[in-house]
């Protein structure tokens, strides 16, 4: 088993292997699996760990990918989780997304008022059958021409930016790191469940399309969607004061905690729907006071009633969605429980480092310009100007990307394009997004270039200047 991984990864390495699917590829699994099964009757250390198999991550993780997925239960990797690498745990759970099979014009079409993303595409997407999500979508914004990838893209991000935003009340964002959210524990509007089950399915398009959101989960919840009991520690970024106000609960001298001093006893204050009631964290709570022996057991019950019972219906709704994506509906857990939070952080975020425009340039090509033009040497400079913010959005503008692949440029699915135009210096810049190409008029100077420039990145036009 272990030559035939060494011999699969050499073969990889140095361009001889054959990206075809064949069905011989699960035996590999297959066997693997067995030898999972069988080490798990012997506890002699003469007997060899499958973990040594997954010293080729890479290899196997081609397996994974190559391999028919109907015919073989993985579940028995997640024993070996830490013992994979970030690429092959990513592998894995993207192979178990409905697969767009659409090769004949019969995607689902839905039309946008982008004056009013959210509730449009919260009500066009309600009307696609879930069952025909592999025909692949096509998204044309009202009163707009252009549709293809790069719309798609540019509805994916922006609906997903609307759906987190703490004013529309369905999330709260970390206090601690404001890129963090988890399901506001405060219920608003009784429609927000429905919300919640739309949100599942646009973050899993997301994750299907690899669009990177610019948004990352708080641990309280993507703890809950991989159905893991919630743990102090996990509540320390969406909740700090809890988390301090416990910590030194904790490290208290018990003589002062048995005292009575504090007056605590097993309740808790919440709100719903505007209003403030005391609730009693267990049968006659208010009449149990916190000691030394209970402690523990009130933090627990304080997390539970705070974190977990509040959001247990939302996590729910928003599982189900993200599970309608999915191949198979019931592996929605078993796609958290394979991932580390800080692998989601990856795939859904994106990288959070300054953009490098030696990178970028790197990643650039011309039609009509060359390199050495004084159009393209201003244009460069004046994108080296730019703060991080305004580089976004001409990268947004450009492209319907704003947050990069964790591996920079090079993980996006295509080079960049500068394709010269004749049009007049009076225009302004438009794009292709779809096939990542920013057309740019000859402008007669750097001051020209720096105006024009500066007004796609304004958030208001880099949504509304690009086309097919």
């Amino acid at each position: 088993m272990y030559d035939c991984l060494i011999k699969l990864y050499r073969s990889i390495e140095c361009g001889e292997f054959k990206w075809n699917f064949n069905p011989r590829w699960s035996y590999y699994l297959s066997v693997a699996k067995e030898m999972h099964n069988i080490s798990k009757l012997y506890r002699d250390e003469e007997i060899p760990s499958v973990d040594n198999i997954f010293q080729h991550n890479f290899a196997v993780a081609i397996l994974i990918m190559l391999s028919d997925r109907s015919n073989e239960n993985d579940h028995w990797l997640l024993e070996h989780k830490n013992s994979m690498g970030f690429d092959f745990r990513e592998s894995f759970v993207r192979n178990i997304f409905q697969r767009v099979e659409n090769t004949n014009g019969a995607e689902q079409k839905i039309r946008i008022d982008r004056s009013n993303l959210l509730t449009t595409s919260f009500d066009e997407f309600a009307c696609i059958n879930s069952k025909l999500y592999s025909d692949g979508i096509n998204v044309e914004f009202k009163e707009e021409m252009a549709t293809g990838p790069g719309v798609f893209r540019e509805w994916i991000f922006l609906v997903c930016q609307e759906l987190f935003d703490p004013e529309n009340s369905l999330f709260l964002a970390c206090p601690s790191d404001r890129r963090r959210f988890f399901p506001n524990p405060v219920t608003m509007d009784t429609r927000q469940l429905d919300y919640f089950t739309f949100c599942g399915r646009m973050v899993a398009l997301a994750l299907t399309y690899k669009v990177q959101i610019g948004i990352a989960f708080d641990r309280v919840f993507f703890k809950q969607l991989s159905g893991e009991a919630i743990s102090l520690e996990d509540v320390s970024h969406a909740d700090p004061f809890l988390y301090n106000s416990c910590k030194k609960l904790l490290e208290m001298d018990a003589a002062f905690v048995d005292s009575d001093a504090m007056a605590l006893t097993f309740v808790k204050e919440i709100e719903e729907f505007g209003t403030k009631k005391i609730v009693e964290l267990c049968r006659d709570g208010s009449s149990i006071a916190v000691n030394s022996n209970n402690r523990e057991e009130y933090i627990k019950l304080l997390i539970h009633h705070s974190y977990v019972k509040p959001i247990s219906e939302k996590v729910a709704c928003f599982a189900r969605g993200f599970g309608e994506i999915l191949c198979e509906q019931s592996l929605q857990r078993i796609f958290f429980r394979y991932l580390e939070l800080k692998d989601l952080d990856l795939m859904l975020y994106g990288s959070d480092q300054a953009l490098s425009v030696k990178e970028w340039k790197a990643h650039t090509d011309y039609s009509g310009y060359e390199q050495s033009d004084e159009q393209i040497c201003w244009f460069w400079k004046v994108v080296s100007g730019m703060s991080m913010e305004q580089q976004r959005q001409l990268l947004f503008f450009w492209t319907s990307v704003k947050y990069l692949p964790s591996k920079g440029f090079a993980s996006l699915s295509s080079r960049l394009y500068i394709n010269r135009t004749s049009a007049s210096r009076h225009h302004l810049p438009s794009s292709h997004t779809c096939f990542y190409q920013l057309v740019l008029p000859q402008y007669p100077s750097l001051a020209v270039m720096k105006k024009n420039l500066l007004v796609v990145c304004q958030e208001h036009a880099c949504s509304s200047f690009g086309s097919l």
